[in-house]
């Protein structure tokens, strides 16, 4: 053996000591799981969805500490109502931004999907009624300020109103769980042509495309909400890889207490919990924690109507099968009743703008509140109507 061989294996054999072979072990298994297990049926799918929420924790304050609003580093709602201003399907002149953490979450979901070969083009499972009720989803949520993970980042970040929030959310999938027990479903969805699956990805690069090159009939925002944001590459990167943990995780907000009121499994709930103490570490070693009701930023103190609006956001997404960020991964799988369903939101947070219904620091206009019991009348007439269809389960 040469010298140089034999010094080689000597420094190999310092190095590899057991710990350091067993760490390297169990990362070989959880590369081999994240990229071809099922991780719903592994015995390792907690621990998954637990470094999914503190990635995603983690990310959320990283964003928010390079120009994303404050307790905003994510959210699906917010980001596609700025999109949906930036395209001029609405007026609101502080919130117009691609953002392009959404491209993020869908090439994200599309790449794994992919690479773990779960790219199946489906859909046509009431492709309309599921546009209608992701239009309530994002009205609700835009009544809150928020979607259900920035919700929960909310409350990492201190700001109390959140837990009313919460408790409204709880309560909306409740009702929504009580309807899939009676037999609720918007029935079978179909195997699809493959290049219907690359629709959404298309949407995706095009707005991507549309960022970066500005054209004159994109808007942006130059003062407000719109005007923050984290550097287009750290914003598309955080978005890609909560994609795609979000993807191999198959983690939803609205699933964790879904599954635990209807089969008594709280592992999705362990999304929570990581997302808020990965994100308040972050917070309290950036000083970015002020506990209290007032003065919290973009958010209001109505108490009923933070909770009815994300009661009607859980009510809406518990009988779509996922919440706002959950469809737009399934999009990115090429699921078609999720890009439906994206498609929906866009168009409800333009209408939430242009009809005075989305709410502002100063409270909820008369119009958000009637808007928001319309909802739910809406989605329980839906649910109603729809009890005994043939469900179809998509994981």
């Amino acid at each position: 053996m040469s010298p140089g061989g034999g010094c080689g294996l000597q420094i190999r054999q310092r190095v590899e000591t057991p710990l350091v072979s067993s760490i390297l072990t169990r990362l070989r298994q959880f590369f081999n799981i994240l990229m071809w297990g099922n991780m719903m049926q592994d015995k390792k799918w907690p621990v998954l969805l637990v470094v999914a929420g503190g990635v995603t924790g983690i990310l959320a304050v990283l964003l928010t500490v390079f120009g994303n609003p404050a307790n905003m580093g994510v959210c699906v709602a917010c980001f596609i109502r700025d999109t949906a201003g930036a395209l001029g399907l609405h007026g609101a002149a502080t919130v117009q931004y691609i953002r392009p953490e959404i491209p993020g979450f869908i090439a994200g979901a599309f790449i794994l999907s992919l690479a773990r070969r779960e790219f199946k083009p489906s859909g046509g499972s009431a492709p309309l009624l599921r546009f209608f009720i992701s239009l309530f989803v994002i009205i609700g949520a835009l009544v809150f300020l928020g979607c259900p993970l920035r919700m929960v980042l909310r409350l990492a970040g201190g700001d109390l109103n959140a837990l009313v929030g919460l408790a409204g959310f709880v309560a909306g999938i409740a009702l929504g769980s009580v309807m899939l027990k009676q037999g609720f479903s918007l029935g079978r969805a179909y195997e699809q042509p493959r290049v219907s699956g690359f629709v959404m990805p298309t949407f995706a690069a095009v707005l991507l495309l549309f960022l970066l090159v500005r054209p004159a009939f994109i808007r942006f925002s130059e003062t407000g909400p719109g005007s923050m944001h984290a550097p287009v590459l750290l914003a598309l990167t955080a978005g890609l890889v909560i994609g795609g943990f979000a993807q191999t995780s198959r983690m939803c907000m609205a699933g964790g207490f879904r599954d635990m009121i209807l089969i008594k499994n709280p592992s999705m709930l362990l999304v929570y919990g990581a997302v808020f103490v990965a994100a308040l570490i972050g917070n309290l070693l950036t000083g970015r924690v002020h506990a209290g009701f007032e003065g919290q930023p973009i958010a209001h103190t109505n108490f009923v109507w933070n909770f009815l609006g994300m009661a009607l956001a859980g009510y809406g997404s518990t009988l779509l099968g996922g919440c706002p960020l959950r469809q737009s991964i399934m999009a990115g799988e090429g699921n078609a009743d999720g890009a439906v369903c994206v498609l929906g939101l866009l168009v409800g947070a333009a209408i939430s703008h242009n009809f005075g219904l989305a709410a502002s620091p100063s409270g909820v206009p008369l119009n958000g509140q009637i808007a928001v019991v319309i909802g739910f009348a809406a989605l329980t007439c839906i649910a109603l109507f729809n009890i005994g269809q043939k469900a179809v389960v998509k994981a």
